[in-house]
């Protein structure tokens, strides 16, 4: 009786443990949706590439939750709003509850609307919508939502950096305008008008150009019309390939000017720019590799060596602030539940490797402090990492507080109830 009723025991056991072999380790699934085809591809793998880093830290520590793991579901948006709102819809089937994205403010005003439809519609089955670079300011003004939180300084608080730079110099006299013919374009423009008008009325405004988004393989012809202007600077807030073709044509051209980026650091821009970006390129972004001190070198040799073959470098910092904030809003809710999520991410905080960041609750958008950089020689002081192995690197102009970078919002924040 005893070795049969051992027996049934065993029988039992057995089933248990073949049935806990066969269920899915539980994740908590990150949609991302960025171009991994077409001109900006090499944008959208690079930000795959450090989110998995990013990602892969949080992992081995542990995850959430005593152990809940990440992982990340990569679509391709091919940098269309249409065609990433197809994945967005596939994001959706999959009840994926965190979506990722950053390339492109068109596509962010898309799917944050998108996103914003889906809640009100499901609320059972919300998703949150982590940006980390799209930075058209609209997206944390009148098109403010709740489920939508930017983990980048928008255009206007960089372009209030840039500006204060730029109106630090005398030397400027003449500036010239040339972006991309969408949001995030047109609200560089605005606002490299209305700050320089405001800060230093002497400066001339000689050109204002629109051009296709990664349409044009030669800039030649906007770059005589810089030099007919009498231009001493370019403000741009041109990316991937076309800033790299931009700068490339004004050093073939010997053009003798200054260009104001806010993405000259991003994957492919240096290596493309060459020695032309030495001395005359500058950006302002959340932080650079050489901004310096032993938490981000940390970072930049981090990405070095998980990814030795790209032969590129860390850029969005946004992508580790997103992930740490989200890692904290679940920790400290308790829950992985969309609503809960977002309402702990309101108030989050951490101290990263620029300092202290937050996020602002009344329109979602992170406070962090702003760096100015030129691209310098490597090997002077400063610059101790060049940028895709180029000899290049930034070197930093000066850092704005991230108390400093507050501007007024008109987002009237509609919160669920």
């Amino acid at each position: 009786m005893r070795a049969k009723n051992f027996l049934i025991r065993l029988t039992i056991l057995s089933l248990l443990l073949l049935s806990g072999c066969g269920q899915k380790e539980e994740r908590i699934s990150l949609g991302f949706i960025d171009p991994l085809s077409g001109p900006f591809a090499n944008v959208g793998e690079h930000g795959l590439r450090e989110l998995q880093l990013f990602v892969d830290n949080v992992n081995a520590r542990g995850g959430v939750l005593n152990g809940v793991k990440f992982e990340i579901i990569p679509l391709d948006g091919k940098g269309n709003p249409q065609e990433s709102l197809i994945a967005f819809r596939q994001l959706v089937d999959q009840n994926v509850e965190f979506l990722i994205q950053g390339n492109s403010s068109a596509v962010a005003g898309a799917l944050s609307e998108a996103v914003a439809k889906h809640n009100q519609r499901n609320p059972n089955d919300a998703m949150v919508y982590l940006n980390y670079g799209a930075v058209d300011p609209m997206l944390t003004n009148d098109r403010c939502n709740f489920w939508h939180f930017r983990f980048d300084a928008d255009s206007d608080m960089k372009m209030e950096a840039l500006t204060n730079m730029m109106a630090s110099d005398a030397a400027i006299k003449k500036v010239y305008l040339i972006n991309q013919d969408y949001s995030f374009g047109h609200a560089v423009s605005k606002a490299s008008i209305s700050m320089l008008n405001k800060k230093r009325p002497d400066i001339e405004i000689v050109g204002d150009d629109l051009h296709p988004l990664a349409k044009i393989k030669d800039f030649s012809p906007y770059i005589a019309k810089i030099r007919a202007s009498g231009a001493d600077s370019v403000i741009t807030g041109n990316w991937g390939a076309d800033l790299a073709l931009l700068v490339k044509a004004a050093s073939e051209a010997r053009l003798d000017v200054n260009f104001y980026t806010q993405y000259a650091g991003i994957v492919g821009g240096l290596s493309a720019m060459g020695d032309a970006a030495a001395d005359r390129v500058k950006q302002v972004t959340m932080w650079h590799v050489n901004a310096g001190g032993d938490e981000s070198d940390a970072l930049t040799q981090a990405y070095r060596d998980k990814f030795p073959k790209a032969n590129d470098d860390l850029f969005f910092l946004s992508l580790k602030h997103a992930i740490e904030l989200l890692v904290l809003a679940i920790e400290e809710s308790g829950s992985t539940d969309p609503l809960t999520v977002a309402k702990a991410l309101e108030e989050a905080r951490y101290k990263g490797a620029t300092g202290e960041v937050w996020m602002r609750a009344e329109n979602h958008q992170l406070m962090q402090p702003l760096y100015v950089s030129t691209f310098k020689k490597s090997g002077v002081d400063g610059v101790e990492f060049d940028v895709e192995r180029m000899g290049i690197g930034p070197m930093t102009d000066f850092v704005t507080r991230a108390e400093d970078t507050f501007l007024p919002t008109t987002c009237d924040m509609k919160r669920p109830n």
